[in-house]
C-alpha cells in the first residue's frame, strides 16, 4: 500500500490540491488520534504545559509518545499489557486530543516539547528510560536522542520515518516540500469544522482496520486545537533527520506495518543509523498497536528487554 500511495501522489497531481494533500498526510502518516477526558498531570504546569502525563505500573521506566493529534489512549492496550512489569509514562502533547494548548498555543511545538521531555526525564530522575513514539512521536523520539543522547537507553519508533516527505517523492528535500507544507498548514487552520471532519472521516479508514477504532480515531482527531495540530504537521514536514542518523548513537528499534514492500522503504531511509533493528507487522495499518495488538506486544517486549 505504501508504494502505491507514494507513486500515485504525483500521477494524480495531489501536490496542487492542498486540502486533498492534508487529508492524505493526516490520514496516512500523521497518526491523527486520541481525544478523550483523562486524569492527567500537565507538565511543567497548566499555564506552561507542553504535554500531560499519566503514570502507571511498576518497574523500569518507559515513556510513550503518541502521534499527531493523538492522545495517550493510543497506548491503552499497551499499558494494560505491560504495566505489571514497567512503569509507563504516557504523554499527550498540549493542544492535541482535547487537551488545552498551554505553551503550544504559540510558536513552535515539537522542539520545545522535546526539550520538555528532557526536562521531565531529568526532574523525575528517570534512569535511561525506553522512549517509544508512534508516527510524529517516533520523530520526537529521534529528536530527543539527537539533542539529549544521555536521556534514553533505547528508542522505539513505531511506523515513522526520519523524514516524512519521502512519501511524496523518494528524492524529497525540505526545500522541495516546505512551500506545500506552508500551504497545508494555513489551509488546515482555515478549514471549517465540517471540512476538517470530512477529511478525518476519509483518513480514518486508512489508519486502522476495525470500524470501532476508525470511529475512535475520527472522534479523537476533531478535538485537537487546530493551530497546534496544523503547526505540528508543518514542523513534521520540514524536519529531516536522515543526515543526523549516523550521529544518533542511541540504540533504536523500528516497528512498522510491513505490507506492500514497506520493509525496503524503512531500511533505505534508516540506512545511516547504526544499532537499529526492524520488526515488521503484517496485516496492519498505521496504528499497528490497534490492528495487531498481540504481534505489537511481542515486538515491543523484544525491544524493551
Amino acid at each position: 500500500m505504501f508504494n502505491r500511495f507514494c507513486g500515485s501522489f504525483h500521477r494524480r497531481g495531489i501536490f496542487n490540491r492542498p486540502m486533498a494533500l492534508i487529508a492524505i498526510i493526516v490520514g496516512i502518516v500523521a497518526a491523527i488520534s486520541a481525544g478523550h477526558s483523562r486524569a492527567a498531570t500537565p507538565y511543567p504546569d497548566a499555564a506552561h504545559a507542553r504535554f500531560t502525563v499519566e503514570v502507571s505500573g511498576t518497574g523500569p521506566d518507559v515513556i510513550l509518545i503518541p502521534g499527531l493529534g493523538s492522545s495517550g489512549a493510543t497506548w491503552d492496550g499497551t499499558v494494560a499489557h505491560f504495566k505489571g512489569h514497567y512503569r509507563l509514562h504516557v504523554l499527550t502533547l498540549a493542544g492535541f486530543a482535547g487537551v488545552p494548548a498551554g505553551a503550544n498555543g504559540d510558536g513552535e511545538v515539537l522542539t520545545p516539547s522535546v526539550a520538555a521531555i528532557d526536562a521531565y526525564i531529568k526532574a523525575n530522575h528517570l534512569n535511561k528510560p525506553v522512549v517509544v513514539g508512534h508516527s510524529l512521536g517516533g520523530l520526537m523520539s529521534l529528536m530527543l536522542a539527537k539533542a539529549h543522547p544521555e536521556d534514553a537507553g533505547r528508542i522505539v519508533i513505531v511506523d515513522a520515518l526520519p523524514y516524512v516527505g519521502v512519501i511524496f517523492n523518494p528524492m524529497a528535500t525540505v526545500d522541495m516540500v516546505k512551500p506545500q507544507a506552508t500551504v497545508m498548514r494555513d489551509t488546515l487552520i482555515a478549514a471549517s469544522a465540517d471540512g476538517f471532519k470530512a477529511q478525518q472521516t476519509a483518513g480514518a479508514a486508512r489508519l486502522v482496520t476495525a470500524p470501532d477504532n476508525q470511529a475512535r480515531v475520527l472522534d479523537w482527531s476533531v478535538t485537537s486545537d487546530r493551530r497546534v495540530f496544523a503547526q505540528a504537521l508543518y514542523e513534521d514536514l520540514i524536519i529531516d533527520l536522515r543526515p543526523d542518523l549516523k550521529a544518533i548513537a542511541t540504540p533504536a528499534t523500528v516497528i512498522f506495518a510491513s505490507d506492500d514492500g514497506a520493509e525496503a522503504i524503512y531500511k533505505a531511509n534508516y540506512a545511516g543509523k547504526t544499532d537499529v533493528t526492524f520488526t515488521g507487522i503484517a496485516k496492519a495499518r498505521h496504528f499497528v498497536m490497534l490492528d495487531q495488538p498481540d504481534a505489537f506486544y511481542v515486538a515491543l517486549d523484544g525491544a524493551l528487554k
